[in-house]
């Protein structure tokens, strides 16, 4: 029976080969644009985000001009992203931290990133990893429910699922594996209805197929 590292190690692969080329889905420009971005993704999509932080960056093109905003104005251009007063009270409040205690320069660390406004390991992982090319491990959703089904980790706590990766996982493929488990779990992972018969992890996964019938039983 295979390990989980090599288990990891055939899917690490596969997944290499069928998305080459898989990024993060955000579209940015500067650093702390993917910091505010990725606060904008909590339980809305990249592409409802994608649509809103154009006008939104133009507005406010730097970590100074958040800083010095009106949250309200803030509002104004994120409302269609859900939890808009809660997430612009987070990004204005976020750059003036990155402002006056990090001279306006995105940390390169998960402890100081976790100490700014609205960010938790989610986030933090991310940036480290997209940006500064560090281990990193992003456990969103998909990457929670995959992995749990792959029979690489077991529940649901992000903390618990990451910390179960980090032990499987070579350091240098985190980032970009939990870009393509996220890709997969869009395209053929689905929450609801994987499509099992197409998956190209099929004879690996632990789930084969099991969640699918139990999901259409419950509609």
């Amino acid at each position: 029976m295979a390990t989980k590292k090599q288990l990891a190690a055939e899917i690490i692969s596969r997944l290499k080969e069928k998305y080459p080329e898989a990024k993060c889905a955000l579209v940015y420009k500067k650093p702390h644009e993917l910091l505010i971005a990725t606060r904008l993704s909590a339980q809305c999509t990249d592409k409802r985000v994608n649509l809103v932080t154009p006008a939104l960056f133009e507005r406010f093109p730097s970590i100074e001009a958040f800083a010095e905003a009106e949250i309200s104005e803030v509002e104004e251009y994120i409302k269609s992203c859900g939890l808009f007063h809660t997430k612009a009270k987070d990004i204005v409040e976020m750059c003036r931290q990155l402002r006056d205690i990090y001279g306006s320069t995105v940390p390169d660390s998960i402890d100081e990133l976790v100490k700014l406004s609205g960010v938790g390991r989610k986030t933090a992982n991310l940036i480290v990893g997209d940006l500064y090319g560090k281990p990193a491990v992003v456990c969103d959703t998909h990457v929670i429910r995959l992995t749990n089904r792959l029979g690489l980790a077991k529940g649901t706590d992000a903390v618990s699922v990451e910390k179960q990766l980090r032990a499987i996982i070579p350091p240098d493929e985190g980032a970009t594996f939990c870009h393509r488990l996220v890709w997969y779990g869009r395209e053929v992972c689905s929450a609801r209805a994987p499509k099992c018969g197409a998956c190209v992890l099929k004879e690996l996964c632990k789930s084969n197929g099991k969640d699918l019938t139990k999901n259409r039983k419950a509609k």
